[in-house]
């Protein structure tokens, strides 16, 4: 059995907002109790609407975003760390070993430095290098494999198109040499064909490297292609999570069934029919009593606005967190 590079238990992300005087501040909370596990070497997805909180979870695993409650626990066979302790030399070891690809190739990218000097800056800053020979050797080194020639390294970001960026966005991450990856929706911003492009290469990388990569994305086609295993998130939790072939032949949770049903098809003889979800997602700041999703749920009953059911086992390694799904 692969021994999880992340394991996260109870996992909370809350930000505490202005409130009365009096009264008991408000509070957002962007990830509440996930238990998330993501063994070494695999390609995992994070799916869910925008306000899901899956941008908030992959920052919290990276110790970007302040935990609230819970632990989250890295190992590498190297070391292991409990992220919510890591500080001074423990974290930036961590930081070597853990990167993040940035969802817009435009911004992540500053317009002042040369390429060679963007993909040089972690080894600069972690003082991974003892000379700028090593360092120019390992930035060379890196480009080759994101597909960058030496004239690439002399330009600024402004010559480039949006998978060329991103591409250099990628060997910033890498350059560190690093075990685990969080991609935060890193192909949201490309044309079709070079998301293809960028996804293979990611692909590619992974494998040469033995990297992990945490996938995070609201197009469930581009998770398909890419994951050997999804979770699907709504309103800070977790509602399903299975190995990738399973969960798309056999979704169980109805907000599972209605991502799933949105997704575009390409033969006339089979559109489908997409289910429509009535409202909005709701507030962090104020969510629904019992199940998240009942309030949009064309199954709701009293049951699950009472009571919030658990993420239990289904079969195997599937996942999912409705009171019906045995009905459905």
């Amino acid at each position: 059995m692969t021994t999880p590079i992340i394991s996260a238990e109870d996992l909370s992300v809350h930000f505490p907002l202005r409130g009365n005087l009096f009264g008991p501040k408000p509070v957002i909370k962007a990830v509440d109790g996930i238990n998330l596990h993501i063994d070494r070497g695999s390609f995992f997805g994070l799916v869910g609407e925008s306000g899901s909180g899956k941008t908030t979870l992959g920052r919290a695993l990276l110790q970007a975003a302040p935990i609230s409650r819970g632990t989250v626990t890295y190992n590498d066979e190297q070391v292991q760390y409990r992220i919510n302790d890591l500080a001074g030399d423990e974290l930036k070891d961590f930081r070597k070993r853990a990167q993040l690809i940035f969802q817009d190739p435009y911004a992540a990218l500053s317009p002042r430095m040369t390429v060679r000097d963007i993909i040089a800056e972690p080894l600069e800053v972690m003082q991974l290098t003892g000379s700028r020979e090593e360092t120019d050797e390992r930035v060379r080194e890196v480009a080759a494999k994101c597909r960058l020639n030496l004239e690439h390294l002399r330009r600024y970001p402004h010559a480039f198109s949006g998978g060329q960026r991103q591409r250099i966005s990628i060997a910033r991450a890498l350059v560190s040499n690093p075990r685990f990856i969080v991609a935060d929706e890193s192909v949201a911003a490309l044309d079709v064909s070079i998301q293809a492009d960028v996804l293979n290469l990611l692909q590619a990388i992974s494998d040469e490297m033995q990297l992990t990569f945490l996938f995070i994305s609201h197009d469930l086609s581009v998770v398909a292609h890419v994951c050997d295993h999804v979770a699907v998130m709504y309103l800070g939790r977790l509602v399903e999570t299975a190995p990738t072939r399973e969960l798309f032949t056999a979704p169980r949770h109805p907000y599972t069934r209605a991502l799933m049903s949105a997704i575009p098809s390409l033969d006339p003889d089979n559109r489908g029919q997409a289910q429509k979800l009535e409202g909005e997602i709701p507030s962090p700041a104020n969510p629904p009593p019992g199940c998240k999703f009942q309030t949009r749920c064309p199954h709701a009953t009293d049951l699950c606005r009472q009571q919030e059911p658990r993420l239990d086992a289904m079969s195997g390694e599937h996942l999912v967190a409705c009171h019906h799904w045995q009905d459905l």
